[in-house]
């Protein structure tokens, strides 16, 4: 019953030294910042080709689902129901560009990259397995070679 229990100390420490929890904590703050360049590319470059057809940003797109819609400078509705759908577009936007970079800069490569040391990996092991089933069948030739020369001597002891 002398048993020590570790500590509350001493378990958290144990939970924050796990490879998980720091590639996670990477992956947040990488994202973070990930996540403003995909912001400044939506309004740098997608809102003002947009704009050339249109309005100068994706937000200014709306309808009015009762009229008269009235929404004053600060954002505020004051009267209608107004449905922003350019935000929406504009998030979609953001999210579709952000899914494709972490897709095809980081998912695909290293997808590629696994599949590749696999297959190494497999080859290696498929070398070695030959390697082993030669020597085992090397092994079992000289043990049938040592039996018939036991015979052969006539000494009447086989081994098996």
């Amino acid at each position: 019953m002398s048993e020590k229990k570790p500590s509350v100390w001493q378990g958290f420490k144990a939970f924050l030294m796990r490879g998980n929890v720091v590639d996670l904590a990477v992956a947040v703050v990488i994202g973070a910042a990930f996540t403003n360049i995909v912001n400044s590319v939506v309004k740098g470059i997608i809102n003002p080709l947009v704009g050339a057809i249109g309005t100068k940003s994706l937000d200014s797109y709306s309808s009015c689902l009762e009229s008269p819609c009235k929404v004053s400078a600060d954002g505020t509705v004051t009267s209608g129901i107004p449905i922003m759908w350019g935000t929406v577009l504009g998030a979609t936007l953001t999210f579709v560009i952000t899914a494709a970079v972490v897709y095809f800069l980081m998912v695909l490569p290293m997808s590629k990259y696994l599949a590749r040391m696999e297959a190494r990996r497999k080859a290696k092991e498929g070398t070695q397995e030959v390697m082993e089933v030669t020597e085992l069948e090397v092994l079992k030739e000289i043990r049938d070679a040592l039996v018939a020369q036991q015979r052969q001597r006539g000494s009447g002891h086989t081994e098996q």
